[in-house]
């Protein structure tokens, strides 16, 4: 029997590996949701240039777009293109959001999209609904060996507060939320490139981190969430996905400096400093905060009767993604 499955967010970092994984499923036929139809048009049928209209990535990438190549038309942003979008579907993957720009922006593609794309999909009869989210819900912490239920959510930026609503729409219609923190890999450019960023605006590492980082590589991420869509053990409800062993920010600074990059020539300032050295950045102070606040959450209910393991640690998948890194960080692009 044939699984019919949509993912949105398709050509997203996460949303990305979770289409691939999807894809090398036996049994399961994949279909992405797309700002754009077959001829290049916007959903709502405006004309356009070949940029997304608002600035935004397009939901699918150019190679997926196609008649034949399971592409249904779409826009978070205008709910009234959703119509019809889940017909036929089994499992709904939503991996789609909008990180940063206005509060208003954000929540109508994070909450009001969401909220209509989940009702389309139980008006068509999809029999699962599963939603990517992150455990930025419970806002900054500390979370030291947090399982699910225990934390409040408790969003503290707007980004972080339509995510928490999208949850919400997705539970109220008995599905499945995943909420992994730290993604590391191939396409990130946030975690590991705002560190160096850190490391860069302190001309300097940091000594004395102890915090524990709940952390996953995003091909593991992939496979994970396109295994939990497709089990029968997995019901409604919220899980954190990540490794089972939390990182600490020793380990991850030693990893950063050792293979990616090592500003200031092996100096290195306490951590009292470093937040004297970085005050006038916010993304800095974001980034020396993941090494010295504890957001760790234990889930090992998540991994157990899952067909997929959460594989080697920090310490392999990283170093597979190092060249990756160096090269992105090499060109400036950030």
């Amino acid at each position: 029997m044939t699984v019919e499955l949509l993912v949105t967010g398709a050509t997203g970092f996460v949303g990305g590996r979770v289409a691939a994984a999807a894809r090398a499923r036996p049994g399961v036929r994949v279909r992405t949701l797309s700002r754009r139809t077959a001829d290049g048009r916007p959903a709502d049928g405006r004309p356009t240039d070949g940029r997304p209209t608002d600035g935004r990535p397009t939901d699918v990438a150019p190679a997926d777009v196609g008649p034949d190549a399971g592409t249904v038309p779409g826009d978070l942003a205008d709910p009234r293109t959703l119509h019809g979008s889940c017909a036929g579907v089994d499992v709904l993957v939503h991996c789609a959001s909008r990180v940063g720009g206005d509060p208003d922006s954000v929540a109508a593609v994070n909450d009001a999209g969401t909220k209509a794309l989940v009702e389309e999909a139980v008006r068509s009869g999809v029999r699962r609904i599963v939603y990517v989210s992150t455990a930025a819900v419970h806002g900054r912490g500390p979370f030291r060996g947090v399982r699910p239920g225990e934390a409040p959510v408790a969003p503290v930026s707007a980004t972080s507060r339509s995510r928490a609503a999208a949850e919400r729409h997705v539970l109220d219609a008995r599905g499945l939320v995943l909420r992994p923190h730290l993604v590391h890999g191939e396409g990130d450019r946030w975690v590991v490139p705002g560190l160096v960023g850190l490391l860069r605006e302190l001309s300097a590492t940091v000594s004395g981190c102890e915090a524990l980082q709940s952390m996953i590589d995003v091909g593991t991420l992939g496979r994970a969430v396109v295994a939990a869509a497709l089990s029968p053990r997995h019901g409604p409800g919220a899980h954190y996905v990540a490794h089972p062993d939390p990182v600490p920010a020793s380990e991850l600074l030693a990893a950063v400096c050792e293979r990616v990059e090592r500003p200031g020539a092996g100096a290195a300032v306490d951590v009292a400093t470093a937040h004297a050295r970085a005050a006038g950045s916010p993304r800095a102070l974001h980034h020396l905060g993941m090494l010295t606040v504890d957001h760790w959450f234990a889930d090992d209910g998540f991994w157990k009767d899952l067909d997929c393991s959460p594989g080697e640690g920090f310490a392999g998948t990283f170093a597979r993604s190092a060249p990756w890194y160096r090269s992105y960080l090499a060109t400036g692009d950030r």
